[in-house]
């Protein structure tokens, strides 16, 4: 009987993590549209700061500000529905689903909430602005030593797993942990969570965070941001490649 009531409680959970899932995914297509705006919008500004329209180039950052609004409300629904899925557990009493969304929505604006100004689109889009007139030269109120240079850098904490050692973009199945954003090869990560016996701490170097099974998945937009990455490693090679065969000519 025991054993009939444990794969009974299996069976609802991963129906429930296998609907949570489908329903982030469904939507995941909405993030892509956003971020897609997101570019088209900087790229024009770009065009018009060339023809020194500052103020129509103002007036789109203000509306990259206002997207970003839709955006991240967006996705911390999509990091909710997800934890949701993974958190969940049959008990004696029924699942106050609502509560619970509720309270994954929460946590997620906790990790994600910083001024907008500070955001990645925010600063990708002034910096992109930036370098038509001023390529090379720190932007206003930063120091030489301190600029991060984000229009070309991509928006992962770390670039390998600390773990397998593998890059981030050769992950079979790729995970983030929702406290410090480390992102792993899941097999792997799990491996090293369930051997720790409910103490584990991120692997990553000087990272203090503990890490549960739970609070590590894939989230809305990990895919989308390797997927990034991968474009923007290859648009690097092939830009070092035509800047190595063009020296190559002057020198010859």
């Amino acid at each position: 009987m025991a054993s009939s009531s444990a794969a009974r409680s299996g069976g609802v959970t991963g129906r429930i993590q296998s609907a949570a899932s489908n329903l982030a995914s469904e939507n995941h297509s909405l993030v892509l549209d956003i971020r897609k705006s997101w570019s088209l919008m900087k790229n024009i500004a770009v065009d018009l700061e060339r023809e020194n329209k500052s103020d129509m180039v103002k007036e789109l950052e203000n509306a990259v500000v206002d997207l970003l609004s839709t955006y991240e409300d967006h996705t911390n629904f999509l990091t909710a529905i997800q934890s949701v899925g993974n958190k969940y557990r049959p008990g004696t009493e029924p699942t106050d689903f609502k509560k619970l969304f509720k309270e994954e929505v929460t946590n997620a604006k906790a990790q994600s909430s910083s001024a907008p100004q500070n955001h990645t689109f925010v600063r990708q889009f002034k910096e992109a602005v930036w370098n038509v007139h001023h390529s090379g030269e720190p932007m206003p109120g930063e120091e030489q030593e301190d600029i991060v240079m984000t229009s070309t850098q991509c928006n992962l904490v770390n670039v390998t797993c600390p773990l397998s050692g593998k890059p981030v973009i050769e992950l079979v199945d790729p995970v983030r942990s929702m406290q410090c954003k480390h992102i792993f090869e899941k097999k792997v990560i799990m491996q090293y969570i369930r051997s720790k016996n409910g103490n584990a701490k991120c692997p990553a170097a000087a990272c203090p965070k503990k890490l549960a099974e739970a609070n590590v998945l894939c989230d809305p937009l990990l895919r989308i941001e390797i997927e990034e990455l991968r474009a923007a490693s290859k648009q690097t090679s092939m830009t070092e490649l035509v800047e190595d065969f063009t020296m190559d000519e002057a020198n010859g």
